[in-house]
């Protein structure tokens, strides 16, 4: 049986939530925008899940929730609703779904792209992205958790300080990773707020823009006019009622699963050996992620090697796999070196992780990491 220990790429879906969400697909499969009955029922449903994915983390009366595809989508449309003029202000650690984005700013004459650098736990320096905000900057995103190291960023103190610098700056955080694994209620200051079902026992193709009711949107997907016009498509029903069952799971089990996760966290640290790997990941991260390297190694001949033996784990974000460089942007943007970005190994929890399924990936990763430094030696 293979140990499946890459959860922040994707998750297991929640058997549980797919079992509740089942009718939508067998019975109450209507169009959410159909005039009949039935259809008025299953748009009554989406209304119901839009409340209680959003009422998790904010305040129901100050934002507003628009279901999207994916994380992608809704930071895509977050930054190219507001980043269209003055400059826009991000990180080094960011993922690829506001990086790149960012890029196309400055070939479509959108707006000045600017980065700023990371500290070397993988959270941002923030009196250096402070340094960056002027009385032209438009728009700031900081991603909440690392998808790469693990860091989390207190976006509420953040985007306090932006607005203090500049009050018309639109502020946006990339919350994949934190939502529904770490607590948070979003501040006033926070604009936009991107989330993944597939991050948290939901399916892959949903997910949703969490903005601020005040702030007026540009559609970024124009047809039909689903989600008051904000994104259109027909809504997948079957996927968000599924969303907002494993939502309910997850937020019901947040501190207990913290809890545990983090144990976890440190019992393959300290199983390590450590005249092989290196840790990368801070210990006030995520409990979700452990990041490290085989210093001098290839984190990508190790990640085979380990699936060769059972365990599935990353080397970095999985989107960013077919990147053509080899060594992990994010690590080289906490200062280290290319012997350390290459070695790195991601290990990323899930709340159907077991201890016994801990003790097994730390005895492969020492045998393989052993074995990989005696042959290159």
């Amino acid at each position: 049986m293979m140990i499946y220990l890459d959860n922040a790429a994707t998750t297991k879906p929640s058997e549980a939530a797919f079992m509740l969400a089942k009718e939508y697909v067998t019975e109450k499969f209507y169009n959410p925008s159909a005039l009949y009955k039935e259809g008025f029922a299953v748009q009554g449903e989406l209304k119901k899940a839009r409340s209680a994915l959003l009422s998790k983390i904010a305040d129901e009366t100050a934002f507003e929730l628009i279901f999207t595809s994916c994380g992608t989508e809704s930071n895509n449309q977050a930054i190219f609703s507001f980043a269209r003029r003055g400059n826009a202000v991000t990180t080094m650690g960011e993922h690829s779904a506001v990086l790149s984005p960012f890029a196309e700013l400055k070939n479509k004459g959108l707006a000045e792209a600017r980065y700023s650098p990371l500290k070397k736990d993988g959270s941002v320096d923030v009196e250096k992205l402070l340094a960056l905000v002027d009385d032209k900057t438009t728009f700031v995103s900081v991603m909440h958790v690392n998808n790469e190291i693990g860091a989390i960023n207190d976006i509420n103190a953040i985007a306090k300080k932006v607005k203090q610098k500049n009050p018309r700056v639109i502020f946006h955080s990339d919350g994949v990773q934190a939502y529904g694994k770490i607590p948070v209620r979003l501040a006033k200051e926070v604009d936009l707020y991107s989330i993944s079902a597939h991050k948290i026992g939901g399916l892959k193709g949903v997910g949703a823009l969490i903005k601020r009711k005040t702030l007026v949107i540009a559609p970024y997907l124009i047809g039909g006019g689903q989600e008051n016009g904000k994104r259109s498509g027909t809504e997948n029903t079957f996927g968000i009622k599924q969303f907002e069952y494993a939502a309910q799971v997850k937020f019901a089990d947040l501190s207990k699963d913290s809890e545990r996760l983090k144990s976890y966290r440190e019992k393959v640290w300290n199983g390590l050996d450590h005249d092989v790997y290196v840790r990368l990941s801070p210990e006030n991260g995520t409990p979700y992620i452990l990041t490290v390297s085989a210093v001098g190694l290839r984190g990508a001949v190790l990640q085979q090697m380990a699936n060769d033996k059972g365990l599935i784990i990353g080397t970095g974000s999985a989107c960013s796999s077919n990147a053509k460089t080899r060594f992990s942007r994010v690590v080289l943007a906490c200062g280290y070196d290319e012997k350390t970005a290459d070695g790195v190994l991601r290990i990323s929890f899930s709340p159907e992780t077991t201890e016994e399924e801990i003790e097994k990936a730390i005895e492969i990763l020492n045998e393989i990491g052993r074995d990989l430094k005696r042959r290159m030696s």
